[in-house]
């Protein structure tokens, strides 16, 4: 099975340059890697991050890893869609569809294995002051079909995250041959810096602020 995946990806890469993507996603058990190294906005260096992504006919598969962690810092009062944004965390936009989304999907997981789950509204596209800006929440991810698996190891600096997120949730079982937009995130801060976070990126925002959707990258599903 493996030779025939291949050569979808080989066929894929022919039409990388007509559909201008940035990641090609292979069906699980081969993974694509999303990889990066610099903060939002100012592009100065930032800890070795990187989202590894797969799927199956109804699963979208992350696995988010940390590298250069030095504080593993969270709340641990909070909850599931807690505020776990102001501590550290891995994120992932996504929306199905090539254009520059007005709502789309925003997970996060921390440290210590809390989630994110919220549809976000933003019609301005960049989250500009005036305009709306809104969350819909799920509230029972599990009860939904998320899963999500997070070890610490310490001693090497790094946490991973391996994450599910159901595709119906889009309307997007068996996505192949179909093109998403997406960006991942991490925010880094520590009981000496907080509140304030550095900011890394997959695509970089121009900006402190995540929710600029013109900035996502095109994700093509083979």
């Amino acid at each position: 099975m493996v030779l025939p995946r291949l050569l979808a990806l080989s066929l894929a890469c022919a039409s990388v340059f007509a559909t201008q993507v940035d990641l090609l996603v292979p069906r699980c058990p081969l993974a694509s890697t999303a990889k990066f190294t610099t903060q939002v906005p100012s592009g100065k260096a930032c800890p070795n991050t990187k989202v590894d992504l797969c799927y199956t006919s109804k699963e979208l598969n992350l696995v988010f890893t940390a590298e250069g962690e030095t504080n593993f810092y969270f709340n641990q009062t909070q909850g599931t869609n807690g505020d776990i944004w102001a501590y550290e965390v891995m994120e992932a936009f996504i929306y199905k569809g090539s254009d520059n989304p007005q709502s789309y999907f925003e997970y996060e997981v921390s440290p210590n294995n809390i989630t994110y789950n919220a549809f976000v509204y933003n019609p301005s596209r960049v989250r500009a002051a005036g305009s709306p800006f809104d969350h819909a929440y799920i509230s029972d991810p599990f009860g939904d079909g998320f899963k999500v698996d997070t070890k610490l190891n310490k001693a090497k600096g790094t946490w991973t995250s391996s994450s599910t997120i159901p595709l119906a949730l889009f309307n997007g079982e068996d996505p192949r041959g179909s093109i998403w937009r997406m960006n991942f995130f991490r925010t880094i801060t520590g009981p000496d810096t907080y509140p304030d976070q550095q900011l890394c990126g997959w695509k970089n925002t121009g900006a402190a602020n995540f929710h600029i959707t013109p900035a996502f990258g095109k994700v093509l599903f083979i």
